[in-house]
């Protein structure tokens, strides 16, 4: 178990790589102890990237490591995460350990790249020629709970934006896509799907009603 003064010590170096980084890179330091259970979160900068709080409880690494009991594990570090909202982050995770060797804090940094990415979708669509762009292989499913999610992930990355950053006109046309591609065949996804838009089911509909003038069943 790290000391106050030691805890303190990463607090700054968190509030130092905000700064640094500015308004798009939160930094976020979990306490792993008996005691951090279930609120983990004990300094946080920038928290409205994926709109976590003081006092929230554990990520899903955060967990993995307090079910663990095997020493400190290597970094991981410059991997992708999503947000609730669909954020595109790029992510690291520090591993801080005591004197014993175990893991008693996690110093995260998740920078929010969605803008970066969408840049890069311009750019690379600007610069792109018939001869050289070639389609992303398709991923091979093993039932329809997986082939929606594809579909979902494809409905995004045609519009080329996250979730958090789409007007309605871009979510009437992801959903079309969807539509087009026999996603709303698929028992139950109507839910599924206005879940991820952030929208209801009603609404759902009324994007499909747009273009088809006509009516879906779920």
């Amino acid at each position: 178990m790290l000391s106050e003064s030691e805890l303190n010590s990463l607090r700054r170096i968190a509030k130092g790589i905000a700064a640094q980084f500015g308004g798009n890179c939160e930094v976020v330091l979990h306490e792993i102890s008996e005691r951090s259970t279930s609120n983990s979160v004990i300094a946080l900068e920038n928290g409205h990237v994926s709109g976590r709080s003081l006092g929230d409880g554990p990520s899903r690494i955060v967990l993995e490591r307090l079910a663990q009991d095997d020493g400190c594990p290597e970094d991981h570090l410059c991997y992708l995460t999503r947000t609730p909202d669909g954020k595109l982050l790029k992510s690291t995770s520090i591993y801080i350990p005591d004197e014993d060797g175990r893991v008693s804090a996690i110093l995260g940094i998740n920078f929010d790249i969605s803008a970066l990415t969408m840049a890069q979708q311009i750019l690379s669509g600007l610069t792109s020629t018939a001869e050289t762009t070639e389609e992303a292989p398709a991923r091979i499913t093993h039932n329809v709970n997986e082939l929606l999610d594809d579909l979902i992930e494809q409905s995004d990355r045609l519009v080329g934006k996250p979730v958090a950053m789409m007007s309605k006109e871009d979510k009437v046309r992801a959903i079309q896509f969807l539509n087009d591609r026999g996603a709303l065949l698929i028992t139950k996804s109507g839910d599924k799907i206005a879940n991820h838009f952030g929208i209801s089911k009603y609404t759902l509909y009324s994007y499909l009603d747009v273009k088809t003038g006509g009516k879906n069943n779920d």
